[in-house]
């Protein structure tokens, strides 16, 4: 069985993702924003769940939660499912955070960033992007970003299974209670790359929907794409993501 942290796991995709995750015997990691925001998990720490405590929009926070997972057992995987729709916290929450994760914390056998459909239509321009969150963030764009961050770590550290997952528009709190997709569906393709046996889930570098690989936006794979946005990042937060083996 494997250790899994899941980010953002007190609702919707994440407490799914987490709750599917405990019932097949894998160990996992619970996070919530905040103290109080992490009472809902009490039913999964009371199944054996761990729980991290960090506000994905306070770096320091996020540094902090590094270390701790450093300091406590291996983890075999993560899933960055923690993410915002608009708002200031789009870029802290949806880009800096997973960034700082896999800079600072020894790197899992696989690792599974939450995108989108709509990162389509991001835009490849990292100029101007408020970093810090003092104005609303591009959705679009994070979600971009995120998706070029998980094949740019592929490249970089090919052990390392690293994929983005579209969960599709599922009616949680963030797609809202008319979304058109199925939420069992939504949280099975992280779930099946960050801990299955299925030589398929071992796969690297990819873009999936509903475990089907997909042709993502042509900047993710764009490898002076990824140079910049690891540059500009790296630049932003102090911290560089090594190549690994």
């Amino acid at each position: 069985m494997s250790r899994i942290l899941v980010t953002g796991s007190t609702d919707g995709l994440g407490r799914a993702a987490a709750d599917a995750l405990l019932s097949r015997g894998h160990q996992v990691v619970v996070h919530a924003r905040s103290r109080q925001r992490a009472e809902v998990l009490d039913g999964l720490v009371a199944r054996g769940a761990e729980l991290v405590v960090a506000d994905f929009t306070d770096r320091d926070a996020v540094r902090r939660m590094a270390t701790a997972l450093k300091e406590a057992a291996p983890l075999d995987g993560v899933i960055h499912n923690a993410g915002v729709w608009s708002g200031p916290a789009v870029m802290p929450v949806n880009v800096i955070a997973p960034y700082l994760l896999t800079a600072l914390t020894p790197t899992p056998g696989r690792l599974v960033y939450l995108s989108s459909g709509s990162h389509f239509s991001g835009r490849p321009a990292l100029d101007r992007v408020d970093w810090l969150g003092r104005s609303p963030g591009s959705y679009a764009d994070s979600k971009l970003f995120v998706t070029a961050l998980a094949a740019a770590v592929a490249r970089l550290r090919p052990g390392t299974s690293s994929n983005a997952v579209d969960p599709g528009w599922v009616p949680t709190k963030m797609g809202g209670p008319s979304a058109p997709d199925d939420l069992e569906l939504g949280h099975q393709t992280q779930e099946w790359l960050a801990a299955s046996d299925d030589p398929q889930a071992r796969a690297t570098g990819g873009y999936w929907y509903h475990r089907q690989r997909q042709q993502p936006h042509a900047a993710v794979h764009d490898k002076a794409f990824q140079d910049r946005l690891l540059r500009v990042l790296a630049e932003e937060t102090g911290a560089e993501i090594e190549v690994g083996p």
